[in-house]
């Protein structure tokens, strides 16, 4: 079966390579390019096309947004996205097929074959994908009016101690515990970095790498480092490596 794909990235690399990529997988004609959602919306309402491969952190309006202004039916997605541990869950939940970048071609290669499993599945009346779309955005809205904490409460020995966020310089993901930095101080928390995260505003808060997690106000410039790696330099003096896309931090840093 013939699909018809439209690759949706703000990075002309990325779909540089995904273009690339799919131009040696059979049966995949590419009918179009865009580089932001708003020509995304207009270009799959007027294309149609039967696979979207589309991004999701892209500037003024992101993939969740694009997808919450498509007309039905929607087509077959495959998300596509940097390190982001809750974006990945939520997929996961809903049985959503995603590439995380980046991606090696057996893992498109696998994305490609749900995709025409869908398809099927649509002709014959038996897919939910669109349900589970619809699912996933509800959830985002949802999360959008969420609050968020103000205090971390943490142990001082027979004490009980609230340490405001926005207090907080970074936070360290230390097995199931995660150290707290503020100041001059440091707190030990018996939790997760993923759930402590999940409880904080994502305005003031950026995931770098798996084990740490940085107040935005408190990064003061960011060095190229090793193997497209780059530093997080604090204004403290703390150095911390950014393993997610330096275009993501950029953006947050725009707008906190």
């Amino acid at each position: 079966m013939k699909l018809t794909a439209l690759i949706v990235d703000d990075e002309p690399l990325a779909r540089e390579r995904l273009r690339t990529l799919l131009a040696t997988e059979p049966g995949i004609e590419i009918i179009g390019e865009c580089s932001n959602g708003r020509d995304a919306v207009a270009a799959v309402n007027r294309q149609r096309p039967d696979l979207l491969f589309l991004d999701i952190q892209m500037p003024e309006l992101d993939g969740f947004q694009t997808l919450a202004q498509l007309a039905s039916p929607l087509p077959a997605v495959i998300f596509v996205t940097a390190f982001d541990d809750h974006a990945v869950k939520a997929f996961e939940v809903r049985a959503l097929d995603y590439l995380l970048k980046p991606f090696k071609p057996a893992r498109l290669r696998a994305a490609i074959v749900c995709a025409r499993a869908q398809l099927v599945e649509k002709k014959s009346g038996s897919d939910d994908t669109s349900r589970r779309i619809l699912e996933l955005l509800e959830a985002r809205a949802a999360s959008a009016t969420t609050e968020y904490l103000t205090r971390v409460a943490v142990r001082d020995r027979d004490k009980v101690r609230f340490v405001r966020t926005a207090d907080i310089d970074w936070l360290e993901a230390s097995g199931n515990y995660v150290v707290i930095h503020a100041g001059k101080e440091n707190h030990v928390l018996r939790e997760t970095l993923t759930s402590l995260e999940g409880q904080l505003s994502p305005k003031e808060f950026f995931r770098l790498n798996r084990s740490a997690l940085v107040h935005v106000d408190r990064v003061r410039h960011v060095e190229p480092a090793f193997n497209d790696e780059h530093i997080v330099v604090l204004a403290d003096g703390t150095r911390l490596t950014l393993t997610r896309g330096l275009r993501d931090l950029q953006e947050r840093l725009r707008f906190a």
